[in-house]
């Protein structure tokens, strides 16, 4: 029986009495395989007498040692059908050591029991290896273990510890419906692929990782009975309907994160780390695998979370799904938090070019304004000038609509303004007011043109800019209307008349001020600096709620009466704005 020869682990000879089949010049210890008991070969290079001898002293629950052993389909098939026990018809091993050992064929250890340790250390699969439904009574050790194709251990029992450190799975590895019992360790793990943990469940795991995942690390609907901390680096992280009974911490780099569903009894934080994660002696861990990707942390999902037990640190919102989430206002959004931003540039609202305002949006209003107006044509790539619709995807709901929107925009506000976080709550205050004036059905069109005049002249008294500009605009106006028809064409005259009278009598006098008289004549007769000069005195006074004490026509006392309403007001508004950016 013959098997290609692992490529050795060092120049120098294991420890164990070896095999030292087919020794060459280049591999001088030829077999690292151990020796079968009373013979000087490995199971691999025993003849087929021998080997059929050694298979039959086997039976259920036996002690077996083949570390360093090269595995065939056929002889593993051999080996764990000499070890199968008859009542149940699965295999049932005791103590067993495949440290080492290459599978070079497919190797399926499915519905197997390991009532004892069962060490894979060091161990190669250069095909697919399948561990369904397999019992890990003891410790399952699989540090430094290469997959090389996909690898299969659904519906698996871990009753002691698992360990995977430093081990390397170049397919798919799955590990749906597993049971972990003890501690479950990954650490220096490198997934080439996609890791999928669907519907496990880990009671004891303190730790997950650190690890790195080139494709997906799969834990929806998982369950985590023991405060646990995650270290992971991927591309995508899901934990759909994830349940943490303690808490849990969520230390991660790379990854997009779909928190939909997920149920959070206690406390649980999603940051994004800075820096790499470090394996044994602090060695920064490799992740070429995810190689030209930002190591930002983006969170794509939260709907249907419960968000008094959710906080965000230094991670990306600006695609995020909102709608759904309850107790918004209680979310804990920390360090470098990041929202989607509005189009750049100018757009045309009739004959009027506007800019969009500066501000931290949510992505759920981008879709609705990209749903609003007339969508590109399929393929176009849309730019950063335009709103981004929403992704089309049969499990999620329709796009909202400004009543949800307004809601939402309210909740996170309160959320930064419970946080000490006035300069962000007032980004959302602005869109809580833009979604309200929007809102067709549920707010009525009084409400709605207050709240237009409120965005026109102040951006809902926020924009410090719009309301100085606002305010020059109004004292332009008081100037000019003051000058042109406010001011009387000459200052009226006190007149005193009376009559005379007899020596003794009494002199009655009365005095009167004639109205003023309203300019006439040419404009270019009235614009006079003289006449300037009177009108910027009644604008100055109407901005400090004084009367400039001038004499003004009928339409000029109106005028000055309306300035000392409304420009105080946009003084105010300006100061507010300002007071909403540098309030501590």
């Amino acid at each position: 029986m013959t098997s290609a020869i692992p490529e050795p682990p060092s120049s120098t000879p294991p420890l164990w009495p070896y095999c030292g089949h087919d020794a060459t010049q280049e591999h001088p210890f030829g077999c690292y395989g151990i020796r079968v008991p009373g013979h000087t070969a490995c199971l691999a290079h025993l003849d087929e007498a021998d080997c059929g001898a050694y298979l039959a002293t086997l039976a259920p629950g036996a002690d077996i040692d083949h570390r360093s052993t090269p595995f065939t389909e056929d002889l593993l098939a051999r080996l764990l059908d000499a070890l199968r026990d008859p009542t149940t018809e699965h295999p049932r091993i005791g103590p067993a050591r495949f440290d080492g050992a290459s599978f070079t064929g497919p190797a399926r250890f499915d519905e197997t029991t390991f009532t004892h340790f069962a060490s894979f250390d060091g161990a190669t699969f250069t095909h697919a290896a399948s561990f369904d439904r397999v019992t890990f009574a003891g410790l399952a050790a699989f540090n430094q273990t290469t997959f090389t194709y996909s690898v299969w251990f659904d519906g698996a029992t871990f009753t002691g510890a698992a360990a995977f450190g430093r081990a390397t799975f170049t397919g798919d590895a799955h590990f749906r419906g597993a049971s972990f019992t003890g501690a479950v360790q990954f650490p220096g793990a490198t997934f080439t692929r996609d890791v999928t943990f669907t519907a496990a469940r880990f009671e004891a795991a303190q730790w997950l990782g650190p690890l790195v995942c080139g494709g997906a690390v799969k834990l929806d609907h998982a369950v985590f009975e023991a405060p646990v901390t995650m270290m992971i680096a991927a591309r995508a992280l899901s934990v759909r309907r994830t349940r943490w009974a303690p808490s849990a911490a969520l230390r991660l780099r790379y990854a997009e994160v779909d928190l939909a569903g997920a149920v959070m009894e206690y406390p649980v934080t999603v940051a994004g780390e800075p820096v790499p994660f470090t394996g044994t002696g602090e060695v920064p861990l490799s992740e070429e695998v995810l190689a030209g990707r930002d190591a930002g942390v983006r969170v794509r999902n939260i709907s249907g979370v419960d968000a008094a037990h959710l906080a965000l640190t230094d991670v990306d919102l600006s695609e995020c799904r909102f709608v759904g989430a309850v107790h918004l206002d209680q979310l804990r959004m920390d360090g470098r938090t990041t929202f989607a931003r509005p189009p750049i540039g100018w757009h045309r609202r009739g004959l009027m070019p506007l800019r969009w305002s500066r501000r931290r949006t949510l992505a759920e209003e981008h879709h609705w304004r990209a749903a609003t107006v007339r969508q590109p044509a399929p393929g176009r790539e849309l730019s950063a000038h335009e709103w981004q619709p929403g992704p089309h995807h049969p499990d999620l709901s329709p796009t909202p609509g400004p009543e949800t929107l307004a809601a939402l925009y309210r909740q996170l506000r309160k959320a930064l303004e419970d946080g000490k976080n006035e300069p962000g709550a007032a980004d959302f205050y602005y869109g809580e007011c833009e979604m309200r004036r929007h809102d067709r059905t549920g707010t009525p069109w009084a409400e709605r043109a207050l709240l237009t005049t409120y965005w026109a002249v102040s951006g809902y008294g926020l924009r410090a800019s719009r309301a100085l500009a606002s305010l020059a605009a109004a004292m332009i106006v008081t100037v000019a209307v003051i000058m042109l028809w406010g001011l009387p064409t000459q200052a009226p005259k006190t007149e005193t008349t009376g009559r005379q009278v007899a020596a003794g009598q009494t002199l009655a006098l009365t005095t009167d001020t004639p109205d003023p008289v309203n300019p006439t004549g040419p404009w270019g007769e009235r614009v006079t600096t003289e006449r300037f000069e009177k009108a910027l005195r009644v604008m100055i006074n109407s901005v400090i709620f004084r009367s400039s004490g001038q004499d003004l026509t009928t339409a000029g006392t109106y005028t000055e009466m309306t300035s000392r309403l409304a420009e105080p007001a946009l003084l105010g508004l300006a100061v507010l704005a300002v007071r909403s950016r540098v309030k501590r």
